[in-house]
């Protein structure tokens, strides 16, 4: 039995209590939480920073954001593109450079999603095609895993590289703390265990939890094990972007309110249920730039909606972004309550945490599964894996860019080209194949279906490939089906008519049929449906097919009855 959407109390918003929403808030802020702490060390910054990124841009986006229940924070992949910007522009570490160069990316990144919102630039969500951003974010994973093993061992290499890092990392092993590979893998047993036997649950606050113990009871900073150390028990301070970085940030910028954005969207259109409003991007683009913005005055660092913890939400029953208030509050305490105690942590456990999370980046069965499909887009998404590896995570939205443009690009520029036969007993008509060898063709007559936009990149390809065609059958007539050609650029209709020209001059006629209103429309501004006088457009292939078989002699002047034009 169907319901209506607000029939089923679970799913309306304004329905029952708060309780579903402060449950799910406290829940998702148990992995929130933890996982925050961990990216900010990604990103080479204070713990203190991922509570900052929990705090008010999750606010500002639950007041202006169209998803009911994405809660927005730090993410893996941005967190690793933060510190690759942040390397570039504070290579030394200086923590006073550090926060105001994090604030002015966090703005900046915000700023940038604003403007693109004004300039109704939603649509660039899809800008990234899905195996080269499968590619992308399979390659950030294993930066991240990489990045993080070494505090497992209780190592300290130099980063020079992807690949540098694991001859480094290999030369090193030698070095390894045993206690700090002790708690390293410990607590990367639990994490994982817990995962798999309870998925969504908060494991990362039982680690962190346990760790924190583990550290107090036995003083493991006083045995060579890292921790996190002291931790400013206070709310955020206000914080001034720097106007002297912005050049340097931009760049950087552009990339990260890019991945801020594709991932915001792609994480609320997953977890909509159907009687969601629909998840509206160019208010998305505003939503998550003020979250940045605010944010950023407040010391945190680029945020955007997260899969993982908007998961939890949806799974233990959140039905409002109430929840993510609840999950802002819990974060205000824990910097006013417990970050004293969150400074006990260590480093092994945070670091554990960010792998366990990041593993899930890495997903080989996707990949297969694009192999199986389409080895074209298999070919890009290893190329934009290789392309983050080898050039680093923020050259690798350039690559990942430019090989989805070039993706779009090839398939623009080589559009399906058939040749068309009919069902032999019915007027169905389909791409001549080897599966269906008793389909009819008609002698003299030559119909090719060209599919997709026409238009300047494919022109000429479309052109010689037709003329292949017509090389090779010899006919004296060419029905070309427009009927799949939904739109059709000035380059290519001048196309049409030069070839129309030499088709005549080598003693074959062209014929138009199926051309869709504004197909037909600019065909007709062009004069060319004139040139054509009205005797060789039809308003489907079949009736083209029926005028040809009725002439006495196809393809004649002398002897070619009038036609009625297509839509007549």
């Amino acid at each position: 039995m169907l319901r209506s959407p607000g029939s089923d109390k679970s799913t309306t918003p304004s329905g029952g209590t708060l309780r579903p929403d402060i449950i799910a808030g406290l829940t998702a802020a148990a992995v929130v939480l933890p996982k925050a702490m961990a990216y900010a060390t990604v990103a080479g910054l204070s713990v203190s920073v991922g509570f900052y990124t929990a705090f008010v841009p999750m606010i500002v986006y639950a007041l202006l954001g169209t998803s009911r229940v994405l809660s927005v924070s730090s993410t893996t992949t941005l967190a690793i593109l933060t510190a690759a910007e942040l390397a570039i522009v504070v290579p030394d570490g200086d923590a006073g450079r550090l926060i105001t160069a994090t604030a002015t990316l966090t703005a900046l990144t915000g700023l940038l999603l604003i403007i693109a919102a004004a300039l109704r630039l939603g649509f660039v969500a899809n800008f990234i095609s899905s195996p080269v951003l499968t590619g992308f974010k399979a390659g950030i994973g294993l930066v991240i895993v990489l990045d993080q093993v070494p505090k497992l061992f209780g190592l300290h290499i130099v980063k020079e590289g992807f690949f540098r890092d694991i001859l480094s990392l290999l030369q090193h092993l030698s070095d390894t703390s045993v206690i700090t590979a002790l708690v390293g893998a410990v607590a990367l047993g639990l994490l994982l265990l817990m995962e798999r036997v309870w998925p969504h649950s908060p494991a990362p606050l039982a680690v962190v939890g346990a760790a924190i113990a583990v550290s107090w009871l036995f003083g493991l900073s006083t045995h060579g094990v890292s921790i996190v150390g002291h931790i400013p028990q206070a709310l955020p301070s206000l914080t001034l972007p720097s106007v002297d970085l912005v050049r340097q940030l931009l760049p950087g910028a552009i990339g990260i309110a890019l991945m801020s954005f594709t991932e915001t969207i792609a994480a609320g259109r997953a977890f909509a249920s159907l009687s969601d409003p629909p998840i509206r991007p160019n208010r998305e683009l505003v939503a998550t730039g003020a979250a940045n913005l605010s944010g950023a005055f407040f010391g945190a660092m680029p945020a955007g909606g997260g899969t993982s913890q908007t998961a939890v939400v949806r799974a233990v029953g959140g039905r409002t972004q109430k929840a993510s208030m609840v999950t802002a509050a819990a974060s205000v305490a824990t910097m006013l309550v417990l970050a004293p105690m969150l400074g006990l942590l260590p480093q092994a456990a945070l670091a554990a945490i960010v792998i366990v999370y990041s593993v899930g980046l890495i997903k080989p069965a996707e990949f297969a599964s694009i192999r199986n499909v389409r080895r074209m887009e298999f070919r890009w998404a290893l190329a934009a894996f290789l392309g983050v590896l080898v050039f680093g995570t923020l050259q690798g939205i350039v690559v990942a860019i430019v090989l989805s443009l070039v993706g779009l690009s090839s398939q623009a520029a080589n559009p399906r080209i058939h040749v068309v036969g009919r069902k032999r007993g019915t007027d169905t008509l389909r791409p001549l194949s080897p599966e269906h060898p008793d389909d009819e063709t008609f002698d003299g007559l030559l119909i090719v279906r060209p599919e997709g936009r026409l238009f300047f990149v494919n022109a000429q390809q479309v052109a010689d490939r037709i003329r292949e065609l017509v090389t090779q059958a010899k006919p004296g007539v060419l029905l070309l089906d427009l009927s799949r050609v939904f739109d059709i650029e000035y380059s290519a209709l001048q196309m049409l008519v030069e070839s129309e020209r030499s088709l005549a001059e080598h003693g074959v006629t062209l014929w138009l049929a199926g051309l869709n209103p504004d197909v037909l429309e600019y065909v007709r501004a062009s004069g060319f449906a004139e040139r054509l006088e009205g005797k060789r457009m039809f308003s489907t292939v079949p009736a083209g097919i029926e005028h040809y078989k009725n002439s006495s002699a196809p393809g004649s002047s002398s002897t070619r009855p009038e036609l009625r034009p297509a839509g007549n």
